[in-house]
């Protein structure tokens, strides 16, 4: 740490190791005076579809625009039900409460965090089986850097013909036996929100799929329903694009992510379990799994000692996060739908219970022994830090 404060995402550390590289970038930009949709953006998104592993890649403004995008195209709409994890961050709800469709909150796995198709299946039954509403898609969630369950996800999805779309905001990276995230299902999504795995400076999103049609009508709604250019509107659409500062910032970025940053923040997940295993509970990666680590999540035996131990880093100058502090079936924004919190317990526990700790690639030994060994006290255990 050398003296420094400790960052919970450090973007300073990667600015310092790559300030030459990104302020050139910037200042092509500014030279060119190409700051709408310039020769970057098309670069980045050749080269992100490449990395991915599909045919098309469109950037948009952020990660919400990219999945609001989606469901336009798909024209999901009033009467049709949507069908999200309830343990997640509220864009992915948001969404489809937005297309005036119904979201269907979905619990999730108590080890892995994500939407458990087990749950899934029933709840989509449920939703059948009312014949209110309509099941149209799901929506599962890559969370804290770790891809959903899409081998049951895309069983069930053919089942029931739903759509899937992947939301893989914090999923960047990650993979299931060799296959990328952002690959899975219909379509998928990220973010280029500066904290994530792969962030700009400022705001930024993408969309990726196979479909040849979707990706044309996902690039006419993102510029005001285009269709020969923006001057000839054939559909009612939106603004949504990636300046081409952004763009450049993430040319460099991407070269760092592919080059050490997905490894050397998998190797800080490796060495936090090495010295957490037996003292709280730390993440799981099933086998043949690969996590981006947008997030490290513990997962604490109450309420309480959860709170206490953040109180105790904080006291440590050790900065964590709780992601997130109520599940969507709590939010306010969604008190007029049924409700079901009976169905929804794992998500309402993990609220209760998760605590997030600094992690980055470019955080180091020093950091990690000084949290590992804080943690260590707060249970009052004997750190070792070989």
């Amino acid at each position: 740490m050398n003296g420094d404060i400790m960052e919970f995402r450090d973007l300073k550390a990667q600015y310092n190791k790559y300030k030459n590289q990104i302020d050139d970038a910037i200042s092509e930009v500014l030279k060119n005076a190409d700051f709408i949709s310039g020769k970057e953006v098309s670069r980045l998104e050749n080269r992100l579809a490449d990395y991915v592993g599909v045919k098309h890649c469109i950037t948009c403004g952020n990660g919400t625009d990219a999945m609001s995008l989606v469901l336009m195209a798909w024209d999901i709409k009033e009467g049709d039900a949507v069908f999200v994890p309830d343990f997640t961050f509220f864009a992915t709800a948001e969404v489809v409460s937005l297309r005036s469709a119904t979201p269907i909150f979905v619990d999730v796995n108590e080890e892995t965090f994500n939407i458990d198709p087990q749950n899934l299946e029933l709840r989509i039954r449920e939703v059948f089986e009312e014949g209110i509403l309509k099941p149209k898609a799901i929506i599962p969630v890559d969370l804290f850097g770790l891809p959903a369950n899409y081998i049951e996800i895309e069983k069930i999805a053919k089942k029931y013909d739903l759509k899937v779309l992947e939301d893989g905001a914090q999923g960047f990276g990650g993979s299931i036996n060799g296959k990328k995230a952002c690959s899975f299902g219909d379509a998928s999504t990220t973010s280029f929100f500066p904290a994530k795995p792969l962030g700009c400076y400022g705001d930024g999103g993408a969309i990726f799929t196979n479909d040849d049609e979707l990706a044309e009508l996902v690039r006419s709604y993102a510029v005001h329903g285009k269709g020969e250019n923006k001057y000839d509107n054939v559909r009612i659409g939106t603004n949504s694009r990636l300046d081409t500062i952004q763009a450049a910032i993430l040319n460099v970025k991407l070269d760092a992510f592919i080059e050490h940053e997905l490894h050397d923040v998998n190797k800080v997940y490796y060495l936090y379990n090495e010295k957490l295993k037996g003292v709280v509970k730390t993440p799981t990666i099933p086998q043949g799994y690969i996590s981006s680590f947008a997030q490290y999540t513990l997962k604490l035996n109450s309420k309480e000692e959860r709170d206490a131990l953040k109180e105790y880093l904080f006291l440590n100058n050790i900065p964590s996060m709780i992601y997130y502090v109520k599940p969507l079936h709590e939010q306010q924004a969604f008190s007029d739908l049924t409700n079901i919190a009976n169905k929804l317990l794992v998500s309402k526990e993990l609220s209760d219970k998760v605590l997030s700790l600094p992690i980055h690639p470019y955080l180091d030994d020093e950091d990690i022994n000084l949290i590992s060994g804080s943690i260590y006290n707060f249970f009052d255990c004997e750190y070792n830090n070989g």
